[in-house]
């Protein structure tokens, strides 16, 4: 029996993984990287650290992906964070768990991650072509034949696309897949940044940009009605807000902007104390500083940088003494403290969304084994599906068991008639 031959286009977390499994399956395996190295934005993900996996049970895994989570529970099965941290450290890569659940890297170098993985690729011998993109795939009648690149054809027995989404697209990920898919007959979910950071109207207070709310309660509001409400830290930019409550919110927010609907974040910024709590520690500050000015008193509720849009908002005077504040003051200031309000007026770009939503529609790819109901030989992995789910590790492990399973199905599967290999 003739050995395959693998060809993976795209050499991000899904591909890397397929790579190696289809070669350690025993195939032939050709890895076709579009840029001058392959796993860019393995390198720049987690702020250069690389969040990359949690240890969150599998149900609590999927519910991360929202109603498309139950597509990876197949992949999850077979190869899920435990078996992950196993094949890192089993190739010599440390890997230690931090708060949320979240592992890296122990060196806390990104880089250090690719290196495990091009070094595995390397013993396997994985071919690994850079400034190689592909321009088509080679299709007679319903059956793939390769790929076509720049510097020519390349006949192959399957075809594992694992380009990415269109985030982050100085790294390569500018969304090539989804015309490769589309060529061979797949649907396309409209694709938006996820996982982003959010734009406010009005922009932000120059003194705001880089504060950090560590324990803050945020809700989303969208015409109104209350959508989701998250527990956690945020952070302000120049241009809006961002931070893991934000991100993870980003996704609905996005949606909502889209469909023209209005959008607001509330901020509670003492969810520790109900509002009767709230008012009596209130009540208790003023009467022990009844002499001094209300700025002074803010000191103790707020980070400064705050102070001064609590006052501009409460319209209470900063020099105003602590005695002379009315009852009906001391409760708007109470209102702010639970609910400050900000309507959001758009997100970043894709050039600073973590991932992608939206993607091949999720109908048209066999959970069991990522192959393509459409198109037989030709394997789907990683963000260019339309799965994407919160920060925190979650979709580096869906890359990681798309490509997993991508590549042994790849390697494994009855060949098909017509088929070739270069």
């Amino acid at each position: 029996m003739k050995q395959k031959t693998i060809v993976v286009v795209g050499g991000g977390a899904a591909g890397l993984m397929a790579a190696g499994q289809a070669a350690q399956c025993g195939a032939r395996v050709i890895l076709l990287e579009k840029m001058k190295r392959p796993g860019r934005k393995i390198c720049i993900s987690g702020k250069g650290r690389c969040n990359i996996t949690n240890n969150a049970a599998t149900a609590d895994f999927i519910n991360r992906f929202g109603k498309n989570g139950r597509f990876l529970r197949q992949a999850f099965s077979r190869f899920f964070a435990p078996e992950l941290i196993d094949f890192l450290q089993g190739n010599g890569l440390e890997v230690v768990l931090e708060r949320g659940g979240r592992y890296f890297p122990a060196s806390g170098k990104a880089p250090d991650l690719l290196k495990t993985f091009l070094h595995w690729l390397g013993q396997l011998k994985v071919e690994i072509r850079i400034d190689s993109p592909v321009q088509s795939l080679l299709i007679s009648g319903n059956q793939l034949q390769g790929v076509l690149t720049s510097t020519g054809k390349i006949s192959c027995d399957a075809v594992i696309l694992s380009t990415g989404g269109a985030s982050y697209p100085a790294t390569g990920s500018t969304g090539d897949g989804y015309r490769l898919a589309e060529s061979a007959g797949h649907s396309i979910i409209p694709i938006r940044p996820a996982l982003v950071p959010l734009e406010i109207t009005g922009g932000i207070r120059p003194e705001l940009v880089g504060l950090e709310l560590k324990n803050v309660e945020v809700r989303l509001l969208i015409n109104g009605k209350r959508s989701q409400q998250l527990f956690g830290e945020m952070h302000f930019i120049k241009t809006g807000v961002s931070g893991p409550v934000i991100l993870t919110l980003s996704g609905a927010v996005v949606d909502g902007l889209r469909k023209g609907e209005q959008v607001v974040l509330a901020l509670d910024l003492k969810p520790a104390l109900d509002e009767q709590k709230l008012d009596a520690r209130l009540i208790r500050d003023f009467e022990k500083r009844r002499e001094e000015p209300f700025d002074q008193v803010l000191r103790g509720l707020l980070p400064a940088q705050l102070i001064p849009l609590c006052l501009e908002q409460t319209g209470i005077p900063a020099k105003q003494l602590v005695a002379q504040v009315s009852k009906k003051e001391r409760k708007k200031l109470l209102h702010w403290l639970k609910d400050l309000r900000m309507e959001v007026s758009s997100h970043r770009p894709f050039t600073e969304a973590i991932v992608t939503a939206g993607g091949i529609h999720l109908k048209e790819v066999d959970p069991r084994t990522m192959e393509s109901k459409i198109l037989p030989g030709l394997y789907l992995a990683g963000e260019i599906l339309d799965l994407n789910g919160d920060t925190g590790g979650y979709n580096l492990q869906a890359a990681f068991s798309t490509g997993w399973l991508a590549g042994r199905s790849a390697a494994l599967a009855a060949p098909e008639e017509g088929q070739g290999q270069q």
